[in-house]
């Protein structure tokens, strides 16, 4: 068999991708002297560079726009040769021969599906950014659910006349933004944030850094992204996966429900607690509270407070949270309820306190009474405010009503504590105004999810 003859090509000069021409050009020289151009880009771009025969350029386009439909990522090749003396250093842009198309397939990752409606059912909208053609981008966004599979799809140059024409509340409205370019990118993140929305940017290149830096909260891929977006981003993520995201925001709203959830409880106790400390005493009856009560007392609030709400479990499902220009930590309907059970708790230990006094009682048979129901309402609102979704939201519920039937009925114990045991209709008594206290929550509806 004959040696076939190798051909050595080398390298003479380069031009690289860039947003304005959307195309990259190579000049090589071959073995035998001669010059030849490669480029590679756009499609609308490259057939603009070609020379073409009769309806050979139209056959091209209708498969580019078939591959774009079934969402691949299309690359258009052309070649020319170049004489020593037509080149004269510049980037060759003209009478290039077609050689063809590439067809990238970029899968949907698993669960990317069920993490845009969770993230449509958590109120964020989802807008997918991109330097494809537009209706690559429509293929994937129809295949991934935005829009809830029929997308508004626009093109980065359309961008401006859109916010001139509708106003920038206009961008709410789009699912698909293609042919972005880092600019523009940059002009959709300010536009949403003069909306007052709160806006996240993921991205992995460099192109994506103004937007990164630029956005409330940026966030980079950590596995295939760059170095220069890691550094500007606020997250990175370490396994690349839009899940991820949702789960942390999850996280993040748990976070914040439990916070509230936590304050809320200790408003709802230390009212009460607080005002007939002062006002018992002030209306001239015996002191309610000794320091052996309020030491009893913190030992059943703190840690319920710390324990309970912190270790509430995450719901990975996103529930719709109302949007404010104004957010409190309570809302108006939030602060009714903590004022309503503050205030309904106070009266129902006074009337306790003062009944017992009425009747005939000892001071120590009335302060049991009054601390009976505080900390039977403290088991209650823990139970209305947790759902006893926890373990350890179980085990101080039983172990503040044991602690106090321990230390109330038992009168060895209970002496001790200048207390008296109670009877069975106090006990009752007691219980069924916790119950109604926290009947108040449920129905008041503060637990939000």
């Amino acid at each position: 068999m004959a040696p076939t003859a190798l051909l050595h090509y080398s390298l003479e000069m380069t031009f690289p991708f860039t947003e304005n021409r959307k195309c990259e050009t190579a000049v090589w020289r071959k073995s035998d002297g001669a010059l030849i151009a490669a480029t590679k880009g756009a499609p609308e771009t490259i057939f603009a560079m070609c020379i073409f025969t009769d309806n050979e350029r139209i056959k091209w386009e209708t498969q580019v726009a078939e591959l774009a439909r079934s969402g691949h990522k299309v690359i258009a090749c052309a070649e020319r040769s170049i004489t020593d003396s037509a080149w004269v250093g510049g980037e060759p842009d003209r009478e290039f021969g077609f050689v063809g198309l590439l067809a990238f397939e970029d899968p949907v990752r698993k669960g990317v599906i069920d993490a845009i409606q969770n993230c449509r059912e958590g109120g964020i909208h989802v807008v997918m950014v991109t330097g494809d053609h537009p209706v690559t981008a429509e293929a994937v966004a129809r295949e991934i659910g935005l829009g809830q599979g029929n997308p508004k799809v626009i093109e980065a140059n359309q961008l401006d006349a859109l916010s001139q024409l509708e106003g920038a509340a206009a961008l709410m409205s789009i699912d698909v933004i293609a042919r972005a370019a880092p600019s523009q990118k940059l002009s959709l993140v300010r536009g949403l944030q003069s909306t007052g929305e709160i806006v996240a940017v993921t991205g992995d290149g460099i192109n994506d850094v103004p937007a990164l830096q630029a956005a409330d909260i940026g966030i980079a891929m950590g596995q295939r992204g760059t170095h220069s977006a890691r550094e500007v981003a606020a997250i990175v993520l370490l396994d690349d996966n839009f899940r991820t995201i949702i789960r942390a925001i999850a996280e993040g709203r748990q976070l914040f429900h439990n916070l509230k959830l936590s304050f809320a409880y200790l408003l709802m106790i230390h009212i009460p607690l607080v005002i007939t400390a002062a006002l018992i005493p002030l209306a001239g009856y015996p002191l309610l509270y000794q320091p052996i009560h309020i030491v009893w007392l913190e030992l059943i609030i703190h840690p319920t407070a710390l324990l309970v709400f912190q270790e509430l479990p995450t719901n990975e499902r996103l529930s719709l949270i109302q949007k404010t220009h104004h957010p409190r930590f309570f809302n108006l309907r939030e602060w009714g309820v903590i004022g309503i059970v503050g205030v309904l708790l106070t009266l129902i230990i006074i009337y306790g306190y003062e009944h017992s006094l009425g009747i005939g009682h000892e001071v120590d048979h009335a302060r049991a009474m009054a601390l009976a129901t505080l900390t039977f309402a403290s088991a209650m609102l823990t139970i209305a405010l947790s759902g006893l979704s926890n373990f350890i939201s179980r085990i101080m519920v039983g172990a503040t009503i044991a602690l106090t039937l321990l230390l109330v009925q038992f009168p060895a114990l209970a002496s001790l504590l200048h207390l008296a045991p109670l009877h069975l209709n106090d006990l009752m008594q007691s219980a069924v105004g916790a119950i109604g206290i926290a009947m108040i929550v449920v129905f008041g509806r503060f637990r939000v999810n």
